[in-house]
């Protein structure tokens, strides 16, 4: 969000909780892209703002509120407060528990893996309605079919997004592999590390499709301990999601730290064809 923006979901998400007898005295930003994560003191809590309409925010509690219940490694809702959605000012906010992270060490593959098998299989209890992931395509398809929502796009670029897209999508469903509830971006940035282990946060982008669509954000170190993945699946996964978060980089609208520069880094790396890594790895 642009400064302006932030202001007013800054105060929107303050004015929410204050209402809600939660002790506000400062307001820190955590993360801020399209939407805005704020932790919010004294109270410690973490407030998840976006603008209405660009959220699936009902969505995401109650998957929240039933992986924890079945004890899934994702972060909970503030428990203080009623579990639901708060809209003011053109915002919408909705109000998490704060972990404190852990400064030291890092991730060990094995952990990774082990929480996101623990997450998979909490989903796969969980009869609910969600999106296919071949729905996050379809819209990644739309941005490079529209010059006019990816003007900076030059044409050889979308071309290649667009044939991408449209190939390993046949791809894959052809292959007909099982499929389950996903995290749908189970990559680093939307893994907390606390005193407790390894949580996944940001449930808004949870689909339908085969585990090899979530291994395919994860670090190959952690995707290697999938030892029954399909490999060759895996791979398409991985080339579909490079083109998928291109596509999103290119998108006039897009707010993502240094997007444009991700977007020409993920286009090198279709062009320069496999070994597909998954982005983080990447960007190393």
């Amino acid at each position: 969000m642009e400064v302006p923006e932030v202001r007013r979901a800054v105060a929107a998400a303050t004015s929410i909780a204050s209402a809600l007898a939660l002790r506000v005295d400062d307001a820190r930003v955590l993360h801020n892209s399209n939407k805005l994560a704020l932790r919010l003191l004294p109270c410690n809590v973490c407030a998840r703002v976006a603008h209405v309409g660009h959220h699936v925010a009902p969505f995401e509690i109650e998957l929240a509120q039933r992986l924890t219940d079945n004890e899934s490694p994702v972060a909970a809702l503030e428990p203080r407060v009623e579990p639901r959605v708060y809209k003011r000012d053109g915002f919408v906010v909705t109000l998490w528990t704060y972990y404190e992270p852990l400064t030291h060490g890092e991730v060990s593959p094995a952990d990774y893996a082990n929480a996101l098998a623990r997450l998979h299989a909490g989903m796969l209890m969980l009869d609910i309605a969600a999106t296919h992931f071949t729905d996050r395509v379809e819209e990644a398809q739309q941005l490079v079919g529209r010059p006019d929502l990816t003007p900076a796009l030059a044409d050889p670029d979308r071309e290649l997004l667009s044939n991408t897209l449209r190939r390993t999508r046949r791809a894959i469903g052809d292959r007909g592999a099982p499929e389950q509830l996903l995290h749908g971006e189970p990559h680093p940035g939307n893994v907390l590390i606390t005193k407790g282990g390894l949580l996944f946060i940001d449930l808004e982008t949870c689909c339908r499709g085969p585990v090899e669509f979530d291994l395919a954000h994860v670090p190959e170190a952690v995707s290697e301990r999938y030892r029954d993945s399909d490999q060759d699946l895996l791979r398409d996964c991985r080339l579909l999601v490079l083109a998928m978060v291109a596509a999103w980089r290119w998108d006039r609208d897009d707010q993502y730290p240094r997007g444009l520069e991700m977007g020409r880094a993920l286009l090198c790396a279709i062009r320069e064809g496999p070994p597909w890594l998954p982005i983080d790895d990447l960007m190393l």
